[in-house]
């Protein structure tokens, strides 16, 4: 078994946005700007939600982005800046453990 590490400082965020394209450009934003060690981006997902009062049914990427919890303010920041939705979903959840070296590459990436 590898070092696991158990270390609450970082976090997965997740992201709904409505094209890969801008997925995309804000994935490459928030990694060049250091804000974010890894952006994956899933195609095809189906959302169903209520907005404004009628359910909405919609194709959407899902990002699922590898950062700390030190830089999730400006990463929240950043994301609210560039996408197209008015209220767009970022939610962030706990590491709570996971592969030591990963985690220390996550650290170093997002590192001012």
């Amino acid at each position: 078994m590898g070092d696991v590490e158990t270390n609450g400082s970082g976090l997965v965020v997740f992201v709904t946005a409505g094209t890969a394209e801008e997925a995309e450009k804000i994935g490459k934003i928030i990694v060049e700007s250091r804000l974010a060690a890894c952006a994956s981006i899933l195609n095809g997902v189906r959302s169903i939600f209520r907005w404004e009062n009628d359910i909405n049914v919609e194709n959407e990427c899902l990002m699922i982005i590898k950062t700390t919890l030190a830089r999730y303010p400006e990463l929240e920041a950043m994301i609210r800046r560039h996408h197209s939705y008015t209220t767009p979903e970022i939610i962030a959840l706990p590491v709570i453990a996971g592969a030591a070296p990963y985690l220390e590459w996550i650290r170093s990436e997002t590192h001012k």
